[in-house]
């Protein structure tokens, strides 16, 4: 090819290509900058085994004791529903009347902010007061359901041990998996919770001439704590507090009911205080052995594998801290401290 071809030959060539080729170096340290910025952020991206759904859902609950579903629905449930539904932006309002409660779900779009849905519906429940039963014993509770509050591991705690000791546990575990970033909260199952239970003698009340707003009255005005001022102790004035509140049994027994014709009637000579724990209304057992449950509950956008992670981590810190009596049960795996 002489040099007149050549000078005629036109070369062609992609400008990003020739630039990177004439700056190998850079390319490669810009390489390696976007591999490292990329593996941190995997790392750091939240994985949920179910992606949050926002739904904006309001919970209107009004509890009113001794009336029949029937009864509940004229009440309570069509005058609160007669409120909410002029509500703008409501895609769905449903409503269960049940014994002793009523309950409306008021399903929004989408697009709707779920605080100002919080808002509009507690305005429409305000209104529709005026039309509910007077002797209401609460107000209507209106509350946001959030679908993405639910347990991400349930731990059940059993064994041949008495309530007491597994609530021990249990709340050992709680106060412990709190303290993890990842988790929102912690709550527990199975417990019952303890009652103090007054037994009266009906025969004994009515020969004495007392009725229960008499026993009422009598353990509520002693079982409190009042201020008992300020007194000044050189250049300082220290608060003074009372303090009545009940810390035995027996203190609540001699409760003095009745004072008349120089006689009294305690609590204890017509009743029995009993220190127990309410009526369950669920049992839960393993291996026929009482189980309480620690269901534990993550905090949105949060990555569930570093937070179960943790979790075992803390079981496994448990389990090493002088408290191995106990049976655990991770969602269906038997973990037997030894």
């Amino acid at each position: 090819m002489t040099s007149k071809e050549l000078k005629d030959t036109v070369i062609r060539e992609f400008k990003i290509t020739t630039i990177a080729l004439r700056n190998r170096n850079t390319v490669f340290l810009l390489a390696f900058v976007i591999l490292l910025f990329g593996g941190i952020s995997y790392k750091g991206l939240p994985k949920e085994l179910f992606p949050d759904i926002v739904i904006p859902t309001i919970l209107v609950q009004t509890t009113y004791p001794g009336n029949a579903p029937i009864d509940i629905e004229n009440l309570i449930t069509r005058p609160l529903e007669k409120e909410i539904e002029g509500i703008n932006g409501i895609k769905e309002l449903s409503s269960t009347s049940a014994q002793d409660a009523s309950m409306i779900f008021v399903e929004f779009n989408t697009d709707v902010n779920i605080d100002d849905a919080l808002s509009d519906v507690k305005d429409a429940v305000d209104k529709g007061m005026s039309e509910l039963p007077n002797d209401l014993m609460f107000d209507p509770m209106v509350m946001d359901i959030d679908l993405s509050e639910f347990p991400i591991i349930n731990i059940n705690l059993s064994g041949d041990f008495s309530l007491e000791e597994l609530r021990e546990y249990a709340e050992y575990l709680e106060d412990e998996i709190e303290g993890i970033p990842e988790i929102s909260k912690v709550e527990l199952e199975g417990l019952n919770e303890r009652e103090i239970r007054i037994d009266v003698d009906l025969h004994k009340m009515e020969a004495l001439d007392l009725t229960f707003y008499d026993i009422e009255m009598a353990v509520t005005a002693e079982n409190v704590s009042i201020s008992g001022g300020e007194i000044k102790l050189g250049t300082a004035r220290r608060s003074i507090r009372t303090i009545g509140e009940f810390k035995t049994i027996e203190e609540i027994g001699n409760i003095i009911v009745k004072r008349e014709g120089g006689k009294t009637v305690q609590l204890k000579d017509i009743a029995d205080v009993i220190d127990g724990y309410a009526e369950p209304d669920s049992y839960a057992r393993l291996d026929r052995q009482p189980v309480v449950s620690v269901q534990v509950i993550k905090k949105g956008g949060e990555n569930l594998l570093s937070a179960t992670d943790k979790i075992f981590e803390t079981l496994e810190k448990a389990k090493n801290s002088g408290r191995q009596r106990y049976c655990l049960e991770l969602e269906g795996l038997a973990l037997h401290a030894v």
